[in-house]
């Protein structure tokens, strides 16, 4: 059972699994270290693309060989990025990743009709992954990054992102909490009357794949002993695979306080909804988190 990111490289590994990642304007130190140790461990073959002199500096300064690496030498910001997304568009990537260049200018390229990744009537949202020496195994979260507010239709997407990375990493039914800020149905609050509609069509067969119950507080969650103090009675309370959260704001300060304040804990995000996932790592995420998240994109694409 994967239950940290080690298991994740150790399970690429026994399997020979190698996919290609394109990385854009990819000039900058964390990126170019994390796609060094990801092509070193060998489940990527990678290529970047960006500025060939900024690249070759970046990597005589930290000791990486060049040759690890397919250039494509483009010196201009946005043209790099643009070219990146096209090389993924027209069949030579399997992963994309943002280098150093601003999430305005990687989405817009993404989301452009003629040479972008996102299907038509698409739904872009974002999965992330945690370890936490808190829990006992990898928690998978959704949406932190993408959709301020998702109306009910993309909560309905959004489950169905999540389920299918959970399954990528071998949980072969995740258990998914819809989470709000009570476990009770009050009417007085959106999110759980949306939260036990969602839960309902787990139930019904209408969302597949996983066991689920909403609306969750975060503690009965995902802590045993506050299930048990409340004496709630649920199949995925204190046990949660996947957390979807009702708006942005929730979801990014859970992230965003686990990485700053919690010690020890490692994650990984990227884009989902698109022909294939893209890494979208903040420009100043660590080198661990953005191999962490080149881990992930490459065990979703390998499911």
């Amino acid at each position: 059972m994967i239950t940290k990111f080690a298991d994740v490289f150790t399970e690429l590994k026994e399997k020979g699994v190698c996919k290609r990642l394109v990385a854009a304007w990819a000039v900058d130190e964390h990126t170019i270290v994390a796609c060094a140790k990801a092509s070193e461990l060998g489940f990527v073959k990678v290529t970047l693309v960006g500025d060939k002199e900024l690249i070759r500096e970046t990597c005589q300064k930290n000791n990486i060989d060049i040759e690890l690496f397919e250039i494509v030498n483009e010196p201009v910001e946005l043209k790099a990025v643009s070219k990146a997304v096209q090389l993924v568009h027209d069949g030579e990537g399997d992963v994309l990743m943002k280098g150093l260049c601003s999430t305005d200018k990687f989405l817009r390229a993404i989301l452009n009709k003629e040479t972008g990744l996102l299907p038509q009537k698409g739904v872009l949202s974002h999965v992330g992954v945690i370890e936490s020496p808190n829990y006992h195994k990898l928690l998978f979260l959704s949406d932190m990054a993408v959709i301020p507010l998702p109306d009910f239709r993309q909560k309905v997407k959004i489950a169905g992102y999540l389920i299918g990375v959970a399954k990528s990493f071998g949980i072969s039914k995740p258990k998914l909490a819809f989470i709000a800020a009570s476990e009770q149905v009050l009417d007085s609050m959106p999110a759980c009357m949306e939260a036990a509609a969602l839960a309902k069509m787990v139930d019904r067969g209408q969302i597949k794949g996983c066991v689920a119950d909403g609306p969750l507080a975060l503690d009965v969650a995902i802590d045993k002993e506050s299930v048990e103090i409340k004496k709630l009675v649920s199949p995925v309370a204190g046990d949660a695979d996947c957390l979807e959260f009702p708006n942005i704001e929730s979801a990014n300060v859970f992230w965003k306080t686990n990485s700053k304040l919690a010690t020890g804990v490692k994650q990984a995000g990227m884009l989902v909804g698109t022909t294939v996932p893209c890494v979208l790592a903040s420009r100043a995420d660590s080198v661990d988190t953005k191999l962490n998240s080149i881990a992930e994109a490459v065990m979703f694409v390998n499911k």
